[in-house]
């Protein structure tokens, strides 16, 4: 259900009762059933799937669009319910509706810093990458939820490789595409101009795509990232790997700001999510557009149903 004071209460019944997600898979709502079942009828929503209710919300002097420590606890609890059903094979795919990082951080929890790095070390997972699913574009992140100023020292030429082989991996078993095409974008402008503009492309990005290319055939890079998503666009490639967050969601986001999906790659089970946050400012207010939700929705369904069949 995601933090209770933002959107993903509504944008999840709105996703659920929509005709192409309802009756695609047996939906089961980890969250608040009091919240919910409130929400359903102030939307004028039927809800038509069970709920996990953990009855974690306080129902007294409850306000949607704010940070809350019990709304953290509450989301984490969710997220913990979810693994518990994944590790039991009650539950075939996992989405998340976004969660507050300030409520969870209030809640007892520093340092939080997404549903993929939590999800990551509660599964043990040591190689795992955020990718971005549009369209008509992919994009994979080798940095995430850090500061602009410390990308450049985070930047090694292990990361992107890792990031490299683990997209090629990906868009075989889970696009089943035979030969993917990734372009790895540069981090300076113009991809440092050789060396002109920055060194990174020479000491960490050139020797990661050319120990990539022993395995993966079509890579290329470093590309200027202000090239980059014009020809990914246009079908160059079937994935991009960017240096950090907003080199990469800048972009994709322009384009799917209402339905892009964000996918991690290397979990135990099919993960996706929104591409968007709690969106505290029109929580409670029957605004939100639930495209996004249902996209995730949609590809996990897809993907888990893949991956049955594989």
């Amino acid at each position: 259900m995601g933090d209770p004071s933002g959107i993903g209460p509504e944008v999840t019944l709105k996703s659920l009762a929509s005709p192409k997600v309802s009756g695609l898979a047996d939906f089961l709502v980890i969250g608040d059933k009091s919240l919910i079942d409130r929400e359903s009828a102030r939307l004028g929503l039927r809800r038509r799937f069970p709920i996990m209710d953990l009855a974690n919300v306080p129902r007294r002097n409850f306000s949607f669009g704010i940070a809350h420590p019990s709304f953290g606890r509450a989301s984490l609890e969710y997220i913990n319910e979810a693994l518990r059903l994944l590790k039991k094979g009650k539950a075939g795919a996992l989405v998340t509706s976004p969660v507050s990082k300030r409520s969870i951080e209030l809640s007892g929890l520093p340092g939080f810093t997404g549903h993929t790095e939590y999800l990551a070390s509660r599964t043990r997972t040591k190689d795992y990458a955020m990718m971005f699913v549009g369209k008509n574009l992919k994009v994979v992140l080798v940095t995430r939820h850090i500061a602009l100023k410390d990308v450049p020292a985070a930047l090694s030429m292990k990361s992107i490789y890792k990031t490299i082989i683990i997209t090629d991996k990906y868009l075989k078993s889970f696009f089943k595409i035979r030969r993917p095409r990734i372009g790895v974008a540069g981090l300076n402008p113009h991809s440092s101009e050789g060396g002109l503009l920055g060194v990174e492309e020479k000491t960490k990005i050139i020797p990661a795509i050319r120990n990539a290319s022993r395995y993966v055939k079509f890579i290329y890079g470093p590309i200027p990232p202000d090239v980059i998503f014009h020809e990914a666009l246009n079908g160059k490639y079937d994935a991009v790997i960017a240096m950090y967050h907003d080199q990469g969601l800048i972009p994709f986001k322009m384009l799917y700001f209402n339905s892009g999906v964000n996918l991690t790659l290397g979990l135990p089970f099919v993960r996706t999510s929104p591409d968007h946050g709690t969106a505290f400012d029109i929580a409670g207010k029957g605004m939100a557009d639930p495209r996004s939700m249902m996209e995730a929705i949609l590809l996990a369904h897809r993907l888990s149903m893949r991956n049955v069949g594989a």
